[in-house]
């Protein structure tokens, strides 16, 4: 079963400093039939004015990854974490017993956009802990890279749950096929392009959730950058 959340379907909030595109309930906005898929909480696609930032601000119990789209972001916490990140870097913190931390944009003139994910962690009530992880951008091209797993890859974030998000960048005309687990779920979200899902055309800013399927055909219409979540 598949099921598309077209971009004009999301919800959308402009703060003048912070440009997001959520899609599940998040913050002020509220949909009691948007409140997160499997194990996934937050998948927010956020744009950040130059020197702007989510101030010092508690979590706990969550894995939360930050994988930078365009621009630069500025982590710190108090577990003594201070790294800038850019494109072909993934942040993955989790929260554990509690953790305070800061995320501005870096840069003085250059827009941040970064795609911000929260997930229920498998194991409640762990230390907290922190990482930043770099992948070959060159390895995105007609594959689909691990960038964030709980299996111990090379370049790979480590993260508290059983799952694996992947980016890949499709030449046009280009198929992958995805092998699925049994009882696996798979969320993708187009970053930009045109991406073909089992005959369903996803654009930009579009997303799928999907389920009980056992292979996925993903075929790009249009050059597509996109990301694939498989979760328990």
């Amino acid at each position: 079963m598949i099921d598309v959340f077209p971009a004009a379907s999301r919800h959308s909030a402009d703060l003048g400093w912070l440009r997001s595109h959520p899609s599940f309930s998040f913050g002020a906005y509220h949909d009691p039939n948007r409140t997160g898929f499997s194990v996934m909480r937050v998948c927010n696609d956020d744009y950040l004015a130059p020197e702007k930032g989510f101030g010092a601000h508690p979590h706990s119990d969550m894995e939360i990854v930050s994988i930078v789209l365009n621009g630069r972001i500025r982590h710190e916490d108090n577990m003594g974490n201070s790294v800038v990140s850019s494109f072909g870097e993934v942040q993955r913190m989790s929260a554990g017993t509690g953790v305070i931390h800061t995320e501005f944009n870096a840069s003085e003139d250059q827009e941040l956009r970064l795609l911000q994910l929260w997930f229920m962690p498998q194991e409640r009530g762990m230390k907290p802990s922190y990482e930043a992880s770099r992948f070959d951008v060159e390895k995105l091209h007609n594959a689909l890279l691990p960038v964030v797993s709980n299996q111990d890859l090379e370049q790979v974030a480590s993260i508290n749950q059983n799952m694996t998000i992947y980016l890949s960048k499709l030449e046009q005309g280009k198929q992958l096929e995805y092998v699925v687990e049994p009882g696996r779920k798979q969320f993708i979200y187009i970053i930009e392009g045109e991406l073909s899902v089992h005959g369903e055309t996803l654009f930009t800013g579009d997303e799928a959730q999907i389920e009980a399927a056992e292979e996925l055909t993903l075929t790009a219409a249009a050059p597509a950058f996109f990301m694939l979540i498989d979760l328990p």
